[in-house]
């Protein structure tokens, strides 16, 4: 009898130990949002001005050439994203470059991080040595990539005739996929390290002891890159992703520098029409619809991932 009037005690002290864990979730959640809180007022405080500034003037008639100004004008200026010339090729050609440029990158930033990630000597010089393009400024390094693509004098062009290899001659920035090519080739040089160095961070809080657990359970490389590595580097990756999408979405000062929008508008981006919109049309009402749809599609990209990383939290 004894034994049976003090079975229920395990269920309540189960149940005590989850309102605990819980209790203790809930702090770290209260601690995370107060530590977070000065930043995104700080934020708030520095893009909140313009952000509406923009959303006012994109429905309202904010054109300098064509007066009167300050006119509501309701969905007009969304309507002439849609049915003007510029706004849908723009759209197709910046989804297009980041969709390739984050592959890219991301598959040789994992790359590099993963042999970075192994002790071997000179490590600590070979780091710092991939690490350089990402510390150069990328106006300096759109113009290094611009030079260096010039068909009389450009590096790429003499390197390919000395080794006898095609497109020696090619004039890459004049024709349209050599020149998407070109801008690809500038981007990931200055950009992977980037992802090498977020995912290089994620790779080493792994366990070391997991692999060597891995590895007497006879698990083959692969397995065990893809059953420990990848699931536990997640959190790492999902920072990566995020930012380097939403860099190459934003694109605009590679494009300007190499190629501005050419050849014709072959290579024009969202920035860069908006840029065009601001600058050289000064309309502003069209500039800041395509300014608020950028932000949207921002917004909708990180909510994407962040979804699609969200690890589960337990009940």
């Amino acid at each position: 009898m004894t034994a049976h009037a003090q079975a229920p005690a395990p269920p309540r002290r189960a149940a005590g130990a989850e309102r605990g864990r819980h209790s203790l979730l809930a702090q770290d959640r209260r601690l995370g949002y107060l530590l977070v809180a000065p930043v995104v007022i700080v934020l708030i405080a520095v893009t909140g001005y313009p952000l509406i500034y923009n959303l006012w003037n994109s429905f309202h008639h904010v054109d300098y050439l064509t007066p009167p100004l300050g006119g509501f004008a309701g969905g007009a200026n969304y309507s002439e994203l849609f049915t003007g010339h510029s706004f849908l090729p723009a759209l197709v050609h910046t989804v297009g470059f980041t969709i390739v440029s984050v592959a890219v990158e991301t598959g040789i930033g994992l790359a590099l991080a993963l042999a970075l990630n192994k002790p071997f000597r000179g490590r600590g010089i070979v780091r710092a040595a991939i690490f350089i393009p990402w510390a150069v400024p990328t106006v300096v390094s759109a113009e290094l990539w611009r030079t260096m693509f010039d068909p009389q004098s450009g590096f790429v062009n003499y390197i390919l005739t000395e080794l006898h290899l095609p497109l020696a001659s090619t004039t890459w920035l004049d024709g349209t996929w050599t020149a998407w090519a070109s801008l690809l080739v500038a981007d990931a040089w200055r950009n992977t390290p980037f992802m090498a160095i977020v995912l290089l961070a994620g790779l080493q809080i792994i366990p070391t002891d997991i692999y060597e657990a891995a590895k007497i359970d006879g698990a083959s490389a692969w397995q065990t890159f893809r059953r420990l590595t990848l699931p536990l580097l997640k959190p790492a990756l999902m920072v990566a992703l995020i930012f380097r999408t939403l860099s190459s979405f934003m694109i605009f000062d590679v494009v300007y520098i190499m190629t501005s929008g050419g050849p014709g508008t072959s290579t024009q981006v969202l920035s860069y029409i908006d840029y065009q919109a601001f600058l050289f049309d000064l309309n502003f009402g069209y500039g800041g619809a395509i300014a608020v749809v950028l932000v949207v599609m921002a917004l909708v990209i990180a909510a994407v991932y962040v979804r699609a990383f969200r690890m589960e939290e337990p009940a």
